[in-house]
């Protein structure tokens, strides 16, 4: 199990600029297996020609990350019919029969971040209904983090890759940094939420998905029969098994997540953590169960990509076989070893039990 305790101000912190990779030909076959690699006219470096940038505000008046870009009247039309394209792909799978009823309304840039996001606003014309998707550099470590949320998390993604183009839809929710802020200390069942926190902490640590801080995930919060119900999502992939500290992989230790894990730490005992962690445990397996082919042939394709800095690979192999006293760990070559390896350390124990327990099941029938 492990324990909760408060986070250190400066130690835990992820590395400032994440080196990106490419997609290697099996990952590549991969996507092309399981309907991921779309082919499309419109590339990302396409939308990289815009002429002019202004940044946007917040409800402050403070300027963002992002910025409003425009393009040339000549490269608009091809952008904004490609743009209308991918969005179709995203939503129905090609279906062009309704794209007349749709126009881009805004295109967004994002140089901050390792994969430099473009954010497009889809409206439609008749209602003035609108959603927004991400158009971004393909990096073989976030499509490894989406894959892997995708099948083993509870949420589904939808995302499609094209040369170097990375398209990602929109993951709705309220950023964890604001929920922290405005929302925990008046909410309703807290002790829901700091549950779903404790689970979101095991999954994001036995696949490895590091930097978890408040602004990397949202929170939903669907109504349910006696008040609300919590969902914790991540939404930034970029640091899957990147890092080279183990910390780097618990959402509790790093210190934006402060009050959460200081309200946890009070209110649940070794007991409950440890239920909550077998519960997250128990339903990753069932997902592996289902999904076993497939995450079989994702593992191959990783094992076998570079991921991140050898002096990475080399400091997490310590800690985890430090961590877990598993010499085995220390053999690991390549990340995507290290994360198979922390797949069976976390879980096998909890398959044995869901095997054992589907064949008593059985012998009762």
């Amino acid at each position: 199990m492990k324990q909760f305790v408060l986070p250190e101000t400066e130690v835990n912190r992820a590395s400032k600029k994440k080196i990106p990779y490419p997609i290697s030909p099996k990952l590549r076959k991969y996507l092309q297996r399981f309907g991921r690699e779309m082919p499309m006219d419109l590339q990302y470096e396409d939308l990289r020609h815009f002429t002019f940038a202004i940044p946007i505000l917040d409800a402050n008046g403070k300027e963002t990350y992002w910025e409003k870009v425009s393009y040339d009247m000549r490269e608009w039309q091809y952008i904004s019919e490609g743009l209308v394209k991918m969005y179709a792909i995203l939503k129905t799978e090609g279906d062009l029969s309704f794209a007349s009823h749709l126009e881009v309304a805004q295109v967004e840039f994002c140089g901050f971040g390792n994969s430099q996001p473009f954010r497009i606003r889809i409206v439609n014309k008749y209602n003035e209904n609108y959603d927004h998707f991400y158009v971004k550099k393909a990096d073989a470590s976030r499509i490894y983090g989406l894959e892997l949320e995708h099948v083993l998390s509870p949420h589904r993604l939808n995302y499609f890759t094209y040369g170097q183009t990375l398209i990602e839809e929109h993951i709705p929710g309220i950023p964890g940094d604001i929920f922290i802020k405005k929302i925990l200390p008046t909410m309703p069942n807290p002790l829901r939420f700091y549950k779903e926190f404790v689970k979101f902490n095991e999954r994001c640590f036995v696949r490895l998905l590091g930097d978890m801080r408040s602004y990397n995930y949202v929170v939903e919060m669907p109504p349910d029969i006696d008040g609300v119900q919590y969902r914790i999502r991540a939404i930034d992939f970029d640091q899957q098994s990147y890092e080279g500290r183990k910390n780097l992989y618990l959402p509790q230790f790093f210190v934006e997540n402060a009050p959460i894990v200081k309200t946890i730490i009070e209110h649940f005992n070794h007991e409950s953590m440890a239920q909550y962690q077998a519960e997250e445990r128990a339903r990753i397996v069932f997902r592996i169960i289902t999904e076993r082919y497939q995450i079989k042939e994702l593992l191959d394709a990783m094992v076998h990509d570079e991921l991140a800095p050898i002096e990475k690979i080399q400091q997490l192999r310590l800690q985890l076989a430090d961590h877990y006293k598993e010499t085995k760990f220390l053999h690991a070559k390549t990340m995507g070893q290290i994360v198979k390896l922390q797949l069976k350390q976390n879980l096998m124990a909890s398959l044995m039990i869901v095997q054992n327990a589907r064949r008593f099941r059985g012998a009762r029938i």
